[in-house]
């Protein structure tokens, strides 16, 4: 149904149809009238508050180093290269596990450092972290 005038003119009338737009807006309108009830919670309760703080003892980070010449350290303490993988096994069982912080001077052959992942991998050590020096802008 156009609405305008009778006269046989010939232009194009230029007005847009607002019923379309009209009916969409009623659907959505019912739509969300429908849904917002079941969005609500049927039943108000006042819940009690209560405090429940777990308390988590966090064991110390333990700290590999590898110097230049490639020899371990553990916390910076010296350590034989047969007792490094003992001492990952023993904090690989601890409860909760400690991270495992990696320093590896930049000089050392990165078979070194390799060596020592790979230990840490095989006695289940699940964190391991990486300590770099910030870059010089």
């Amino acid at each position: 149904m156009a609405i305008g005038t009778q006269d046989d003119s010939g232009e194009m009338m230029a007005e847009i149809n607002m019923i379309p737009f009209i009916d969409v807006m009623l659907v959505l309108l019912i739509i969300f009238i429908i849904t917002v009830p079941v969005i609500k919670h049927a039943v108000k309760v006042d819940l009690p508050r209560a405090s429940n703080e777990k308390l988590v003892d966090k064991p110390e980070n333990v700290r590999l180093s590898v110097d230049s010449s490639g020899a371990y350290y553990w916390n910076e303490a010296p350590i034989a290269d047969t007792d490094l993988s003992t001492r990952l096994s023993q904090i690989a069982a601890m409860e909760p596990q400690p991270e495992l912080h990696m320093r590896g001077d930049k000089d050392v052959r990165y078979e070194r450092v390799a060596l020592a992942m790979a230990s840490a991998q095989r006695a289940g050590v699940r964190k391991i972290g990486f300590i770099t020096e910030p870059a010089q802008p």
